[in-house]
């Protein structure tokens, strides 16, 4: 039991100097900084892209094979154990955690950027709208969410089921035995704890961008540095003050009046918006995304210009790599109860359905608008201004005020719910893998992502913090395959445990 504590503290003290470490270089030396960081990430986009797309693969193909296998049925948990939130809370909280204000920030904008610039064909024309809605999906389904998916089973099965701590490096055990609350585990868990301190810090960072553009849009309020730092102080003293409410109560009841407030807003543009198109949308793009899923998760053009696909799937790998431990962390803090099948259906199934209806009805308008209109120039102030995109979609819509205003309110308890969720997180990875992390620490963290994210706003570092965080994804990436098999190991001596006391009850 020392040894966990040790290594928690351990742990906790030497994420911390490394983040200090960071955000100095990156206040003082930005340029020098920003040279590393480009050349380590060009570095493995470029000659090691194809891990990420392996990689992210094989966790699809992975979680797909856990939902039909003979471990579907293993709780995680004791056998009596139930869940402890009920389902429609359990899915607004992951989702919140898993694509929170993302989802948010590039429905519209994605959509319509492929559509200006497509990876392949004609701009502007109708096999370019299909495509950018292809993509959009893929982006944004399966692959993310079998990413989450994956780490989320693994650390919720070694927590409830073996009784390990709440660590990252727990998931190895099969594999590494006592060697966790060693070296390797302590590399393992601080590259996790980096990993999302940036990974959070950055969104952060953005969020203050996407709300203070919607004050500008809704209130008049200046776009400009000075009121994104007042928001970011603003959200800082409101999540933890959701901090210390705990996650039945500040998590919970923030994850469900977003996810309300989300199928409002969803609602409303489906009836007042073009709603034949989004229907067809939602459809047609469903059915392409199914048939050229393979097609797309392996294209990598040996032969031509791969410059997109480098800047936008293999970015959005690295990225949703990146934010996987934090929120698998998450996930599995919340999923005990679910058996592996209802866990796979919850966390791959749902969400990616959810998230595609999403794209469909902000996509697929906001592409029907600049379509009918033939409105390039509302094409171009979507693709230049990514935080105000969807305000200046909402101003072509009906009840453009009302939308308006739900867009606001959902970017913003987006923005708090992850901030909330990261530091508890955290505050867990630091403690030796405590459920119930102390609210001390917990603020420790909740300041310091605050801080960074304000800090590197003012020197012009966020995208410098963005490269960072991703360029920490590819030594994950290959953590994260081990990991499976590591948890193949595990449910694999879970069932031979069940039935050797099935035997002994039916001898007995």
């Amino acid at each position: 039991m020392d040894s966990k504590k040790n290594k928690g503290k351990g742990v906790f003290i030497i994420s911390l100097l490394l983040t200090l470490i960071f955000i100095f270089w990156g206040v003082f030396f930005t340029d020098n900084l920003t040279k590393v960081t480009n050349l380590i990430y060009n570095g493995s986009i470029d000659y090691l892209g194809w891990v990420y797309l392996g990689a992210t693969l094989f966790f699809v193909i992975f979680s797909i094979y856990l939902l039909f296998s003979k471990y579907g049925d293993i709780r995680l948990g004791k056998k009596t154990d139930r869940p402890d939130f009920n389902t429609a809370s359990w899915l607004a909280m992951l989702f919140g955690a898993g694509m929170g204000i993302g989802i948010v920030y590039w429905s519209v904008a994605e959509p319509v950027t492929h559509y200006t610039s497509p990876p392949y064909g004609e701009p502007f024309t109708v096999d370019a709208a299909n495509t950018a809605m292809k993509y959009t999906f893929f982006h944004w389904g399966l692959d993310p969410w079998a990413i989450y998916t994956v780490i989320g089973l693994a650390l919720a099965f070694f927590q409830y089921n073996k009784k390990l701590p709440a660590a990252i490096s727990s998931a190895f055990q099969p594999i590494l035995g006592d060697r966790i609350y060693g070296p390797i585990g302590k590399t393992i868990d601080i590259l996790s704890i980096f990993a999302t301190v940036f990974g959070i810090a950055t969104s952060l960072g953005l969020g203050a961008m996407q709300v203070t553009a919607g004050m500008h849009d809704i209130f008049g309020v200046p776009n400009e540095l000075f009121v994104q730092l007042i928001v970011i102080a603003v959200a800082t003293v409101l999540f933890i003050t959701s901090i210390n409410t705990g996650l039945e109560k500040g998590i919970q009841y923030l994850s469900n009046a977003a996810m309300i407030l989300s199928f409002a807003i969803m609602l409303l543009i489906l009836v007042v918006g073009p709603t034949m198109t989004i229907i067809k949308v939602f459809f047609n793009t469903t059915g392409i995304y199914i048939s050229d899923f393979i097609h797309m998760s392996l294209r990598l053009r040996p032969f031509g210009e791969g410059e997109w696909i480098a800047s936008w799937t293999l970015f959005y790998w690295a990225w949703w790599i990146a934010w996987a431990p934090f929120v698998g962390m998450f996930i599995a803090r919340v999923s005990k109860g679910r058996t592996v099948r209802e866990f796979v259906i919850g966390v791959l199934v749902v969400p990616t359905l959810g998230t595609c209806l999403w794209m469909s009805i902000f996509g697929g308008s906001a592409l029907d608008i600049v379509q009918k209109t033939g409105n390039n120039d509302l094409a171009k102030n979507i693709t230049e201004n990514v935080s105000l995109s969807i305000f200046t979609f909402f101003d072509y819509l009906p009840l453009s005020s009302v939308l308006s205003i739900l867009g606001f309110a959902v970017v913003a308890i987006y923005y708090i719910t992850v901030a909330d969720t990261a530091t508890f997180v955290l505050g867990m990875l630091s403690e030796g893998g405590t459920l119930n992390p102390s609210n001390k620490i917990k603020m420790t963290w909740g300041v310091i992502q605050s801080a960074l994210a304000a800090v590197l706003l003012l020197a012009g570092g966020l995208n410098v913090l963005q490269t960072a965080s991703i360029a920490a994804a590819l030594p994950f990436a290959i953590i994260m395959v081990i990991m499976c098999f590591s948890l193949l190991k595990g449910l694999k001596s879970e069932v031979e445990v069940q039935k050797g006391n099935k035997r002994s009850m039916h001898q007995s």
